[in-house]
Protein backbone atom coordinates (compact mmCIF):
# COMPACT_ATOMS: atom_id res chain seq x y z
CA UNK A 1 0.00 0.00 0.00
CA UNK A 2 1.08 3.66 -0.91
CA UNK A 3 2.07 5.03 2.40
CA UNK A 4 1.80 8.31 0.20
CA UNK A 5 -2.19 7.67 -0.84
CA UNK A 6 -3.54 9.65 2.52
CA UNK A 7 -1.71 12.57 2.15
CA UNK A 8 -3.54 12.91 -1.54
CA UNK A 9 -6.65 13.72 -0.50
CA UNK A 10 -5.42 17.06 1.20
CA UNK A 11 -5.76 18.55 -2.69
CA UNK A 12 -4.39 22.00 -1.17
CA UNK A 13 -0.82 22.69 -0.13
CA UNK A 14 -2.49 24.41 3.10
CA UNK A 15 -4.65 21.54 3.80
CA UNK A 16 -1.76 19.27 3.21
CA UNK A 17 0.59 21.17 5.79
CA UNK A 18 -2.49 21.06 7.98
CA UNK A 19 -2.57 17.47 7.66
CA UNK A 20 1.44 17.41 8.41
CA UNK A 21 1.48 19.11 11.22
CA UNK A 22 -1.40 17.08 12.49
CA UNK A 23 -0.45 13.86 11.83
CA UNK A 24 3.56 14.36 12.58
CA UNK A 25 3.72 17.50 14.05
CA UNK A 26 5.93 20.38 12.84
CA UNK A 27 7.53 20.33 9.56
CA UNK A 28 10.61 21.82 8.53
CA UNK A 29 10.19 23.80 5.25
CA UNK A 30 13.64 23.45 3.35
CA UNK A 31 13.13 24.73 0.34
CA UNK A 32 10.65 26.36 -2.68
CA UNK A 33 11.74 25.64 -5.65
CA UNK A 34 9.98 26.90 -9.02
CA UNK A 35 10.51 25.72 -12.72
CA UNK A 36 8.80 28.07 -14.80
CA UNK A 37 5.69 30.27 -13.85
CA UNK A 38 2.94 26.92 -12.91
CA UNK A 39 5.18 24.61 -11.29
CA UNK A 40 6.54 24.64 -7.30
CA UNK A 41 8.02 22.02 -5.57
CA UNK A 42 8.38 22.19 -1.81
CA UNK A 43 10.84 20.52 0.43
CA UNK A 44 10.13 19.46 3.78
CA UNK A 45 11.38 17.35 6.28
CA UNK A 46 9.10 15.49 8.73
CA UNK A 47 11.27 15.05 12.05
CA UNK A 48 8.97 12.65 13.54
CA UNK A 49 7.83 10.73 10.32
CA UNK A 50 9.74 7.34 11.71
CA UNK A 51 7.50 4.24 11.10
CA UNK A 52 4.68 5.97 9.53
CA UNK A 53 6.56 7.48 6.61
CA UNK A 54 10.02 5.33 4.53
CA UNK A 55 11.46 8.37 4.63
CA UNK A 56 11.65 12.32 6.00
CA UNK A 57 12.10 14.04 3.10
CA UNK A 58 8.82 15.47 1.38
CA UNK A 59 8.80 16.77 -2.12
CA UNK A 60 5.11 18.37 -2.85
CA UNK A 61 4.76 19.29 -6.22
CA UNK A 62 2.06 22.18 -6.52
CA UNK A 63 0.74 23.87 -9.74
CA UNK A 64 0.67 27.85 -9.17
CA UNK A 65 -2.46 28.01 -7.17
CA UNK A 66 -1.45 25.86 -4.54
CA UNK A 67 -2.67 22.55 -5.93
CA UNK A 68 -1.05 19.60 -4.90
CA UNK A 69 0.09 17.63 -7.67
CA UNK A 70 2.41 15.04 -6.25
CA UNK A 71 4.24 14.02 -3.45
CA UNK A 72 7.71 12.22 -3.14
CA UNK A 73 9.21 10.71 -0.42
CA UNK A 74 12.98 10.66 0.17
CA UNK A 75 15.65 9.73 3.00
CA UNK A 76 17.30 13.02 1.83
CA UNK A 77 16.67 16.25 -0.39
CA UNK A 78 17.75 15.73 -4.17
CA UNK A 79 19.34 18.18 -5.80
CA UNK A 80 16.82 20.21 -7.88
CA UNK A 81 18.37 19.74 -11.11
CA UNK A 82 18.29 15.94 -10.58
CA UNK A 83 14.93 15.96 -9.64
CA UNK A 84 14.12 17.61 -13.15
CA UNK A 85 16.27 14.96 -14.65
CA UNK A 86 14.54 12.60 -13.07
CA UNK A 87 10.92 13.87 -14.89
CA UNK A 88 12.07 14.48 -17.87
CA UNK A 89 15.49 12.94 -18.71
CA UNK A 90 15.35 13.57 -22.52
CA UNK A 91 16.02 17.09 -21.67
CA UNK A 92 19.71 17.59 -21.64
CA UNK A 93 19.88 20.91 -19.51
CA UNK A 94 18.88 18.53 -16.50
CA UNK A 95 21.32 15.99 -14.82
CA UNK A 96 22.14 13.99 -12.13
CA UNK A 97 20.70 11.00 -9.59
CA UNK A 98 18.18 11.32 -7.25
CA UNK A 99 18.62 9.51 -4.16
CA UNK A 100 16.35 6.75 -4.08
CA UNK A 101 12.31 7.47 -4.17
CA UNK A 102 10.97 5.84 -1.19
CA UNK A 103 7.34 6.36 -2.25
CA UNK A 104 5.56 8.28 -4.60
CA UNK A 105 1.66 9.45 -4.93
CA UNK A 106 0.39 11.82 -7.64
CA UNK A 107 -3.22 13.42 -7.54
CA UNK A 108 -5.89 14.71 -9.85
CA UNK A 109 -4.16 18.06 -10.58
CA UNK A 110 -0.93 15.86 -11.58
CA UNK A 111 -0.36 16.32 -15.42
CA UNK A 112 3.36 15.85 -16.99
CA UNK A 113 5.49 18.37 -15.95
CA UNK A 114 7.80 18.64 -19.08
CA UNK A 115 5.18 20.20 -21.08
CA UNK A 116 5.50 22.87 -19.08
CA UNK A 117 8.79 23.24 -20.16
CA UNK A 118 8.65 23.14 -23.91
CA UNK A 119 9.49 26.84 -26.17
CA UNK A 120 6.20 27.22 -26.74
CA UNK A 121 5.03 26.79 -23.16
CA UNK A 122 2.03 28.85 -21.94
CA UNK A 123 3.26 32.00 -20.40
CA UNK A 124 1.29 35.15 -18.49
CA UNK A 125 4.16 37.26 -18.58
CA UNK A 126 4.69 39.15 -22.26
CA UNK A 127 7.60 38.47 -24.14
CA UNK A 128 9.95 41.41 -23.00
CA UNK A 129 9.29 40.52 -19.31
CA UNK A 130 10.33 36.88 -19.53
CA UNK A 131 13.28 35.32 -19.43
CA UNK A 132 13.58 31.43 -20.32
CA UNK A 133 14.88 28.80 -17.42
CA UNK A 134 17.77 26.30 -17.54
CA UNK A 135 15.48 23.35 -18.90
CA UNK A 136 12.67 25.77 -19.94
CA UNK A 137 9.88 27.19 -18.62
CA UNK A 138 9.43 31.06 -18.16
CA UNK A 139 10.23 32.93 -15.46
CA UNK A 140 10.49 37.18 -15.24
CA UNK A 141 13.47 38.66 -15.75
CA UNK A 142 15.72 39.69 -12.96
CA UNK A 143 13.99 36.74 -10.80
CA UNK A 144 15.99 33.82 -12.76
CA UNK A 145 16.89 30.63 -9.97
CA UNK A 146 19.52 28.92 -11.54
Amino acid sequence: MNTLAPLTQHLGLGALLAELNRSFGPVDHLAHWTQGEFHHDIVLRVPNAEHQLPGSVLVVATNCNGGVKEILCFDRVPDRLALWHSRCPDNPEFTGAIPPLLAAAKTVHWFDPCKLLTPDARSELRPEYRERQTGGGWTQKGCRIN
